[in-house]
């Protein structure tokens, strides 16, 4: 006689060894299966809407109204929004004028990234404690590795997911949906089965057949025009891919056919790594208007520094080179980059590397976007030290700090710099 199957409720924590698929104890559904979950250790999290999430925990009468954070503007997109705005068929990315159009009833509020980061820290925190092996993937994302780490947890990977969920439900306030396979494509893939406050695992034994059925642009790095070539080429679902051999996939679809076939064959090799390197730190604005006053571009660009700046400090970065990115109203992108100069974390010597740039583009040509990015990174010791030939570097260094302190304190306007004001009318 088979041993009784062993499950966990996600809601109250406790097993039950009878197998149901309700709670026994607290009568909820939300549980899983800790027999089919044993053995894996990758998984995937990723915060439920996140965005939208933030503020619905920040405002409570949101709670029951369809939420959209993103720009609001002409050219404004949906950065996230929540379950109830996804019903009127919104989604992310798309223009605010057509999401406005399906979901007129919508709160539309801008984007708060400092506070979102700063809850993406406290759930990154959380994952710590659980593995030194998290990677993440972007501010309310991460790949964990929990192998060798039931010791230290006193669970297996299943049951030490599900304690962090409910303990960033309860503690933060937002709720996360859980993946946990063998490889981090199919972690990735369950942790989208079952959204909001979500938990699914694939094993080894079931991948190939789940995935047989399921639509080539699911796989790893397949938009809506990989799928149209993968399409033209005879291959709708990814079991079509696995019907063929390896070498089959290499001369139809070229080098990277390799990599869509073991994909399709379950096959993801790939490990977790617990830091990944920052290329670059970036801040961009696409404007409501093509803009051509280049005192007023300059201004935009300082402000841009500045916020550069703040995640240069904040993730103990400097910066020796910088990237300036100008799209024109024809969509053509232009970028000018300059590198080379002393190490630094201070916005008024990213924004004097990267006024030039601007200075240097012919005037009344008219723009559509701007931005900026601190490229070269390396750590921040070191950086910004006296220079013998700047008398007032150290002056500099100690007002930077005092214009970063009141900000952290007071928010982001709390300091502003003289070029950053607009000019109006003269007081009367």
């Amino acid at each position: 006689m088979d041993p009784p199957r062993l499950r966990l409720c996600r809601d109250c924590l406790r097993k039950d060894p009878q197998g149901s698929a309700r709670c026994a104890h607290c009568g909820s559904p939300r549980t899983i299966s800790l027999d089919d979950a044993a053995g894996l250790t990758i998984a995937h999290v990723d915060c439920d809407a996140f965005y939208a999430a933030v503020e619905k925990r920040d405002d409570p009468s949101l709670n029951d109204k369809p939420l959209i954070v993103g720009g609001s503007g002409p050219r404004g997109v949906v950065a996230t929004c929540c379950y109830i705005a996804r019903t009127f068929g919104v989604r992310s990315a798309m223009p605010m004028s057509r999401a406005r159009a399906l979901c007129p009833n919508a709160v539309v509020l801008p984007p708060d990234m400092a506070k979102y980061a700063r809850v993406g820290r406290e759930i990154r925190t959380r994952m710590m404690e659980l593995t030194p092996l998290v990677e993440p993937l972007s501010i309310d994302e991460a790949f964990l590795d929990l192998n060798g780490c039931e010791p230290s947890n006193g669970a297996g990977a299943a049951e030490t997911l599900a304690r962090f969920a409910r303990r960033v439900e309860s503690e933060i306030g937002v709720t996360v949906s859980v993946g946990l396979s063998y490889c981090k494509f199919l972690a990735k893939m369950a942790s989208e089965l079952n959204k909001p406050r979500g938990f699914a695992s694939l094993s080894r034994e079931e991948a190939k057949a789940w995935l047989a059925t399921q639509s080539v642009e699911r796989l790893w790095g397949i938009g809506r025009v990989g799928r149209e070539r993968l399409e033209r080429s005879g291959f709708r679902l990814i079991g079509d891919l696995q019907r063929i051999e390896e070498r089959e996939a290499l001369l139809r679809l070229g080098e990277d056919g390799l990599r869509l076939w073991r994909l399709a064959q379950g096959r993801d090799d790939r490990a977790v790594h617990a830091e990944r390197e920052t290329k670059s730190v970036s801040s961009e604005t696409t404007f409501d208007r093509d803009l051509s006053d280049k005192a007023e571009l300059t201004r935009i660009l300082l402000a841009q520094c500045d916020r550069v700046a703040t995640r240069l400090r904040r993730e103990a970065l400097a910066t020796s080179g910088i990237t300036l990115k100008l799209r024109l109203a024809d969509f053509s992108l232009r970028t000018r980059s300059r590198s080379g100069f002393r190490a630094t974390q201070l916005a008024p010597r990213l924004f004097a590397a990267a006024r030039p740039l601007l200075d240097a583009q012919p005037d009344g040509l008219a723009y559509r976007l701007l931005g900026v990015a601190a490229t070269e990174l390396g750590p921040a010791d070191g950086a910004d030290e006296e220079d013998m030939f700047v008398r007032d570097s150290g002056r500099e260094k100690t007002r930077e700090a005092a214009i970063a302190n009141l900000r952290d304190r007071f928010g982001p306007t709390a300091v502003q710099r003289g070029l950053t004001f607009r000019p109006g009318p003269p007081n009367k």
